[in-house]
């Protein structure tokens, strides 16, 4: 993992897509105060917080295809630059007193486009950064860093809008977007000195790479006359046309619904009626510290068949759910959640990994914008269907049907044989038309797909 990180354009991609997903953490939190300062209700809060998750739901297919047709580090810079101007501008106008709630509700939709284009082309670009028999420890460090930004995010919006004000919370997130923008165009100029270099030595991947610079980006192979909704069109059969991918994504569509249900609503219920909101507190950051061990053990696996590894550990899900359907002891949540954390980043890499060794490289993108669009989609249903069922049926029935509902879709998901078989560790995903890349001996990746990454 040192060794990752002396790559200059892996280790500015990292550290990008940590301020990124640092800001978006931060977001929601210091908008929902900013909105309770200005006077809102809950209602207010809810139209200004929902309508991020509206604006990224939206969006998140054109940022798969923007990201394809486009050099990727440059979507990243502009998305990060357009949010940090938007949250800084808005800071300073509530500091001054001067933000209506319109004014807040604009700042969210940004929020979430920005998240919506820079998702995919962030994921999309790690295997452009460092050499292919290295993919499985890059994938785990950068999700170490995205978990550390989430926690730092979530901690830092709380903590400055008590202590300092929503205002001072949203310029903040404006300097972390700033610094996300730094960091995407460094990777994009390593990326453009790494080529140059290739191109003096006249090896055999700069000759692949000067034959794809001639065509229209990452999407050549697309043709530049072809219009977004046959891009579309073509990322979705890429999709389809892999059963374990739309197995997997239909799996976590039903795990997603019931964990957003079951933690994130039912949970703070049981808390309040059990051990306390205070130690509810150190059960969510037990599953966020789990994430970060599992990163750590990820990195060190070198298991052929991770997708069915990774698949089969989604089971684990369940623990949490089970745990506060029997209103456990604290102690047993809290090492449920910290399992539930590791197993997480077991699937979370295993599932980057597969795809990104396995989708051709100027479709990846696409392929990442269905896959966040099927488990996003999840999030808001579980949320809102959980509270009139646990009212109907009872909290703790409504906590076990989550529990069998997990169980019985990871076992779906490992009856598909493409999921049980998959295996990982060879060579990344060409470009279509272009030769595998790195192969057996694990060498890096040509840019086929990247000719225009310097800003």
């Amino acid at each position: 993992m040192r060794a990752l990180l002396r790559e200059k354009a892996f280790r500015s991609l990292a550290a990008g897509r940590a301020l990124t997903f640092f800001g978006n953490s931060m977001a929601p939190v210091v908008l929902a105060f900013a909105v309770l300062d200005l006077g809102g209700s809950a209602v207010d809060v809810g139209l200004v917080v929902g309508a991020r998750s509206v604006s990224n739901v939206v969006l998140l297919l054109f940022g798969g295809l923007l990201a394809d047709r486009m050099p990727r580090a440059l979507v990243l810079q502009g998305a990060a630059l357009s949010a940090a101007a938007v949250q800084a501008g808005v800071g300073i106008a509530v500091l001054a007193g001067r933000a209506p709630l319109g004014i807040l509700l604009v700042l969210s939709v940004v929020q979430g486009a920005a998240s919506a284009v820079s998702m995919p082309a962030s994921a999309a670009l790690i295997p452009r950064t460092v050499p292919a028999g290295e993919l499985r420890g890059a994938n785990a460090l950068s999700r170490m860093g995205v978990n550390a930004g989430m926690i730092a995010g979530t901690s830092f919006g709380g903590l400055l809008a008590a202590l300092a004000g929503p205002g001072w919370g949203m310029v903040l997130n404006g300097v972390a977007f700033l610094g996300a923008a730094l960091a995407y165009g460094a990777a994009g100029r390593a990326l453009a000195r790494r080529r140059a270099a290739a191109a003096e030595e006249g090896s055999a991947e700069a000759t692949a790479s000067g034959a794809a610079a001639v065509g229209a980006g990452p999407g050549a192979s697309d043709g530049a006359a072809e219009g977004p909704w046959h891009a579309l069109r073509e990322g979705w059969r890429e999709f389809v046309s892999r059963t374990w991918v739309w197995v997997v994504v239909a799996q976590f569509f039903v795990v997603n619904a019931a964990s957003a249900g079951g933690i994130q609503v039912l949970g703070p219920t049981v808390a309040d009626a059990t051990f306390g909101r205070t130690l509810w507190g150190f059960v969510l950051a037990a599953q966020m510290a789990g994430a970060l061990v599992g990163g750590l053990l990820v990195a060190r696996s070198r298991s052929r068949h991770a997708l069915r590894i990774g698949v089969a550990v989604v089971a684990l899900d369940a623990l949490p759910l089970a745990a506060l359907a029997q209103s456990a002891d604290v102690a047993v949540l809290l090492v449920a959640m910290f399992v539930n954390g590791v197993a997480i980043e077991q699937f979370g890499v295993a599932w980057d990994l597969s795809l990104q060794e396995n989708v051709p490289q100027d479709k990846l993108a696409r392929v990442y914008s269905y896959d966040a669009l099927g488990s996003t989609l999840a999030l808001p249903l579980g949320e809102m269907a959980a509270g009139p069922l646990a009212e109907h049926y009872g909290v703790r029935a409504t906590l076990l049907c989550g529990v069998a509902l997990v169980a019985l879709v990871t076992a779906g998901a490992l009856c598909s044989r493409q999921v049980r078989d998959l295996t990982t560790g060879g060579a990344v995903a060409p470009v279509d038309g272009a030769p595998a890349a790195g192969g057996s001996r694990g060498g890096r990746p040509p840019d086929a797909a990247e000719p225009l990454d310097a800003p």
